[in-house]
C-alpha cells in the first residue's frame, strides 16, 4: 500500500493545484470567416448570367452565359458561346481563350467530374435544350465530348454529384416559369461504354411543389451522402409563389424528406457542401422588390449580400454573414481549398465579370497558458510513473504480469481502460451526435460476453500460468498456431497504434494548436519512455488515473453542455426525442446500411467482445497480474460493468452536443469533421484550465491504447519467439530484450501513425471497428475452436485462420459492409472452416485434459503441456 500512497500523492497534488488555478472564463466562440478575393476579372468585360462553370485539370471554365449591351435598358438580352479558360501559372492566374460552344447556351446546369465539367440543357432566346456535353481542358483549348441528352429539355435547374452520379434536379421545361417541375434525374458516369450512351434514370420526384431557380447541394447527413434542394420559385396560378422550403433526397433509400425551412426565401443562388456536414449558401435572391425592376432600374439595389450555412445533422441554419457581392444565376465551384464565384447577376440585367474566390476560415485557436500548464503537467506525471516503476522490474514476471501483485480494481480500470481507448471518447460522442444510440447496444453486451471470459477463458489462462494468451494455442494445437496467432495480434496492434494515435491526433487538432503530426509524435514519445521504463505496472497505474480523469471530464462536460441547450434538461430532452436520438434498434437486412440493424449490432459486438475478453493478450495479460483467480474474476467483472454506465455518459454526450448545437448552430464550425465536434466542445465551451485537464485525458487515453498494444506486443514476442529459441541465456537479458521490444514496437507504431494521418475519414469509430474485426475475429475463432470442440487439430484451425482472414481481405476490399459484419464474419468463417477442415482431414488430439471446457483438468500442467507439444510434433 505504501508504493500505492506515494504515487498517488504527486498526482492528487497535480490535480488540487490545477483545480484551485482554473478561472471559470469560457473560451469565446470563433466565429466561421469567408475570405473573399477577387481573381482577374472574366476577358467579357459586361459578365454573364447563367454560365456553365466547373474545374477540369485544374483549370477553371467559364463557358457561354447571356447578358444585356449597354444601355442594358434599352437593350435586348443576348446569348454568348464563348468558352474562357483560367489557369494558374507561375506569375499567378491568367486567361486562356478556350474556344467556343456548340451553340451559344445560358441558364443549364453543369458539375464538374472526372470526365470533364458535364454541361445540362440550358437554353437561348428561341428554344429550350436537351443537350448535354463534356466540357474537356487539354491545355491548349476546350473539347467538347457529346454525353447522354436529359430525358426532357431543361433550364433553370442545379445538378450535383454524389461519387460518379450526377442528379439534376427540378427547372423549367420551356419558357414559361408554369412549366416548372419537381422532376429528379440520375446519370450514372461510371456506365460502360461512350458517355453518350449512357443512359438517364428517373427517380421519385421531389414531393413538394414544383419549382425553377432552386439550388442544388449534395453533403452528408451523418447517416448518408444525400441531395438537397433549396428555395426557388414557381407559378402558382398566374401569381409567382417564393419558396424557401428545403428537401433532402438519399440515394440509398431512394427516399425524400422535407428539413427546416431556410430563413428567408432563397433562388437562384449558389449552395455548395463544406466540410463534412455544412452546405453554404453564398448568394441568392429573395422577393424584395420583384416585380419593381422596370421601376427602378438603375436605382435597384441588388441581392441581398449575406451568406447563409446549414447544419445537415443538426437541420438548423445560421447567417454566416455579410458578403461584399451577391452575383446570382452562376454557379458555385470548388477549386482545391476555396470556392469560385464566375460572373454572375448583381442586379437586374446587370452582369459582373468579377471571379471571387471565396476561402472559409475559423480564427486561430488560442489553448491558453494555463490549459498548457496542465496538458503538460499530467503528461509529466504519467511519465513519472514510468520512472517510478522502472526500478521495481527485477525480471520479466515483473515487467509483463507486475509479479501478479496488482489489486484487482486497478487490473479492472485497465481492462476498462484498455477496452475505452481515446477513440472511444471522441467516436462515441461524434457518433451519437452524427446518428443516434444503436452503437450502444455493442458495448451492452460486454457484460454478457464476460461470463465467457470469467468462467471458460479465465480458468483456460490461470491454469497453464500463462505470459502469453497464444501459450494456450500451441498446447491445444500446436507451435504453429501459436506462431500464427501472435504474429496476427502483433500486426494488430501495430495498426492500432497507429490508428490510435492519428485518429486521435486528428480528432484533437480543433482543440489544441497542436498540428496532429505533433500530437501523434507527442502521445508516441511519451508513451515509449514511460512504458519502455515501467512495463505492465506503470501501464495499468496510469490506466486507473486516466479512467477516473476520463470519467470526471466526461460528466462535467454533460453537465456543461445540457446547461447550454435552450431550456436546460427539458430542452435537451425535448429536442432529443423530436429528432429520434434515442433510437437503439433499426429492423432491416442490409448488412451495407448506413443506420445499422440491430442483428448486425448484436453479432457484430458479440464476435467482438469474444475475441477480446478471449483472445487479445491486451485484455488477457490482465488475468494474470493479480495474485489469484477469483480477484481476476473480479476485476473482469468490474471493467465489464463499467461499460454500462460509461457508454450511457459518452452517448449521452453526443444526443447534448446534437441538442446544444442545434439550439446554437453559430458555435458549429464548418471546417471540422464530426470526429472533432467534442474537442471542440472542450476546446471553446469548457471553462480555462479544465478544459486542459480533459484534453490530458484524452491525450493520457491515447497512451493509454498505445502503451498496453507496446507492452502486451513485446510480452508476445518474446514469450512466444524469443523464449522458445533461448535466445537470451540469463533472465536479465530476457529484461533488456523486453524493454528493447517495447521501444521497437512503439516507434514502428508511432511512424505508421506519422503516415495514417488522414483527414478525410469520416468517422474513427468505423474505422477502428473495421482494423479490430479484421484482426481480432480470426483470434477469437481460433480461442472458440479450442475450448468448444474436441475434434478440430492444428490443420484445420489454421485452414480457418487462412481462409478466414482471406475472407476479411475480401469483405475489405470488394464490398462496403457495415464494420461489425467483420468480427462476426471473421469470428464464424474461422470456426466453421477450422470444424470442417478437421473433421475431413483428420483425427482430433488424444490427451486434451484440462484444454476444452469438455474435459478435467490435469494436477500439473507442465505435463499437459508437454504432452499437447509432443503430439503437436
Amino acid at each position: 500500500m505504501r508504493f500505492r500512497r506515494k504515487l498517488f500523492r504527486p498526482v492528487s497534488l497535480v490535480v488540487t493545484a490545477t483545480l484551485l488555478l482554473i478561472s471559470f472564463v469560457r473560451v469565446g466562440s470563433a466565429e466561421t470567416h469567408l475570405d473573399w478575393q477577387k481573381l482577374p476579372d472574366l476577358p467579357n468585360e459586361l459578365g454573364v448570367a447563367g454560365p456553365f462553370a466547373g474545374i477540369d485539370s485544374d483549370a477553371l471554365i467559364v463557358a457561354g452565359g447571356a447578358n444585356f449591351p449597354r444601355p442594358v435598358w434599352e437593350s435586348n438580352k443576348q446569348w454568348v458561346d464563348a468558352i474562357h479558360v483560367l489557369v494558374s501559372t507561375d506569375e499567378g492566374y491568367a486567361w486562356k481563350d478556350g474556344g467556343t460552344l456548340p451553340r451559344a447556351t445560358a441558364y443549364g446546369a453543369c458539375v464538374s467530374t472526372k470526365l470533364g465539367v458535364l454541361c445540362l440543357g440550358g437554353n437561348n432566346a428561341d428554344e429550350v435544350f436537351a443537350d448535354t456535353y463534356f466540357l474537356k481542358w487539354n491545355g491548349q483549348t476546350v473539347e467538347t465530348i457529346p454525353c447522354a441528352p436529359l430525358p426532357q429539355p431543361t433550364v433553370y435547374a442545379q445538378a450535383a454529384v454524389i461519387g460518379d452520379t450526377v442528379y439534376l434536379a427540378c427547372g423549367q421545361t420551356n419558357a414559361e416559369l408554369s412549366s416548372a417541375t419537381s422532376s429528379l434525374w440520375s446519370l450514372d458516369l461510371s456506365q460502360p461504354g461512350p458517355a453518350k450512351d449512357f443512359q438517364w434514370q428517373e427517380l421519385p420526384p421531389l414531393p413538394g411543389p414544383t419549382r425553377a431557380f432552386a439550388m442544388v447541394a449534395a453533403q452528408h447527413d451523418g447517416f448518408n451522402d444525400a441531395i438537397y434542394v433549396i428555395g426557388g420559385r414557381r407559378d402558382a396560378v398566374g401569381k409567382t409563389e417564393f419558396l424557401q422550403d428545403v428537401w433532402q433526397f438519399v440515394p440509398k433509400t431512394n427516399t425524400w424528406r422535407q428539413r427546416k425551412d431556410a430563413p428567408r426565401v432563397m433562388m437562384a443562388g449558389e449552395a455548395i457542401g463544406v466540410g463534412q456536414s455544412h452546405i453554404f449558401v453564398l448568394s441568392s435572391a429573395n422577393e424584395s422588390n420583384w416585380g419593381k425592376e422596370d421601376e427602378l432600374k438603375d436605382n435597384h439595389p441588388g441581392f441581398p449580400k449575406e451568406a447563409f450555412a446549414y447544419h445537415t445533422i443538426t437541420d438548423s441554419w445560421t447567417r454566416v454573414g455579410e458578403t461584399p457581392a451577391s452575383p446570382v444565376t452562376t454557379n458555385a465551384v470548388r477549386w482545391g481549398d476555396s470556392i469560385i464565384l464566375p460572373s454572375g447577376e448583381i442586379r437586374p440585367r446587370v452582369r459582373s465579370p468579377h471571379i471571387w474566390r471565396i476561402t472559409p476560415s475559423t480564427p486561430p485557436k488560442s489553448f491558453g497558458i494555463l490549459n498548457y500548464i496542465v496538458l503538460f503537467g499530467y503528461l509529466l506525471a504519467m511519465v513519472g510513473i514510468g520512472v517510478y516503476f522502472t526500478q521495481k522490474n527485477k525480471n520479466t514476471d515483473d515487467y509483463f504480469r507486475g509479479g501478479k501483485q496488482i489489486p484487482w480494481w486497478a487490473a479492472g480500470c485497465s481492462i476498462f481502460a484498455t477496452m475505452l481507448s481515446s477513440l472511444t471518447f471522441t467516436g462515441l460522442p461524434s457518433k451519437a451526435f452524427a446518428q443516434d444510440w444503436v452503437y450502444a447496444i455493442s458495448n451492452f453486451t460486454i457484460p454478457v460476453v464476460a461470463i465467457l471470459a470469467v468462467f471458460v477463458a479465465l480458468p483456460f489462462y490461470r491454469r497453464i500460468d500463462a505470459t502469453s494468451a497464444y501459450e494456450y494455442l500451441e498446447m491445444r494445437f500446436g507451435r504453429f498456431t501459436r506462431m500464427f496467432a501472435s504474429m496476427s495480434f502483433v500486426f494488430f496492434h501495430l495498426f492500432r497504434m497507429a490508428i490510435v494515435m492519428s485518429l486521435t491526433a486528428l480528432a484533437l487538432a480543433v482543440a489544441t494548436p497542436l498540428t496532429p503530426v505533433q500530437s501523434v509524435l507527442l502521445m508516441g514519445v511519451l508513451s515509449i519512455v514511460y512504458c519502455t521504463m515501467g512495463g505492465i505496472e506503470a501501464v495499468i497505474w496510469t490506466d486507473t488515473i486516466q479512467t477516473f480523469v476520463l470519467l470526471g471530464g466526461a460528466i462535467l462536460a454533460l453537465a456543461l453542455l445540457i446547461g447550454g441547450v435552450d431550456g436546460g434538461f427539458a430542452g435537451f430532452w425535448d429536442i432529443a426525442q423530436t429528432a429520434d436520438k434515442f433510437n437503439m434498434v433499426n429492423a432491416n437486412w442490409d448488412v451495407t446500411h448506413a443506420q445499422v440493424a440491430l442483428w448486425v449490432i448484436l453479432a457484430g459486438a458479440v464476435a467482438q467482445n469474444i475475441s477480446s475478453y478471449t483472445a487479445d493478450q491486451a485484455v488477457v495479460q490482465r488475468y494474470v497480474t493479480t495474485s489469484t483467480e477469483k480477484l481476476a474474476a473480479r476485476s473482469i467483472w468490474m471493467s465489464a460493468f463499467l461499460t454500462i454506465p460509461a457508454t450511457i455518459l459518452f452517448f449521452g454526450i453526443g444526443t447534448a452536443l446534437f441538442a446544444y448545437y442545434q439550439s446554437q448552430p453559430e458555435k458549429l464550425d464548418p471546417m471540422i469533421t464530426t470526429d472533432q465536434i467534442f474537442p471542440l466542445f472542450i476546446a471553446r465551451e469548457i471553462p480555462v484550465g479544465l478544459a486542459g485537464l480533459i484534453v490530458a485525458g484524452v491525450f493520457a487515453a491515447a497512451q493509454s491504447t498505445v502503451s498496453t498494444s507496446m507492452n502486451s506486443s513485446a510480452t508476445t514476442i518474446i514469450v512466444d519467439f524469443l523464449r522458445p529459441l533461448n535466445f537470451c541465456t540469463t533472465e536479465r537479458g530476457y529484461l533488456n530484450a523486453a524493454r528493447v521490444c517495447t521501444f521497437t514496437v512503439g516507434a514502428i507504431g508511432t511512424l505508421l501513425g506519422l503516415l495514417f494521418v488522414n483527414p478525410d475519414i469520416r468517422s474513427l469509430f468505423d474505422a477502428f471497428i473495421m482494423i479490430l474485426g479484421i484482426f481480432m475475429g480470426i483470434l477469437g475463432g481460433l480461442f472458440l475452436l479450442g475450448a468448444f470442440t474436441r475434434r478440430t487439430n492444428q490443420f484445420g484451425a489454421l485452414c480457418g485462420a487462412m481462409i478466414g482472414a482471406a475472407t476479411m481481405l475480401a469483405l475489405w476490399r470488394f464490398t462496403k459492409v457495415n464494420g461489425f459484419v467483420y468480427p462476426a464474419a471473421g469470428l464464424s468463417v474461422c470456426f466453421v472452416v477450422g470444424y470442417v477442415a478437421s473433421f475431413l482431414t483428420g483425427k482430433s488430439p488424444r490427451n486434451l485434459a484440462g484444454l476444452t471446457i469438455y474435459d478435467a483438468p490435469v494436477t500439473d500442467c507442465s505435463q499437459s503441456h508437454a504432452q499437447a507439444t509432443n503430439q503437436a510434433s
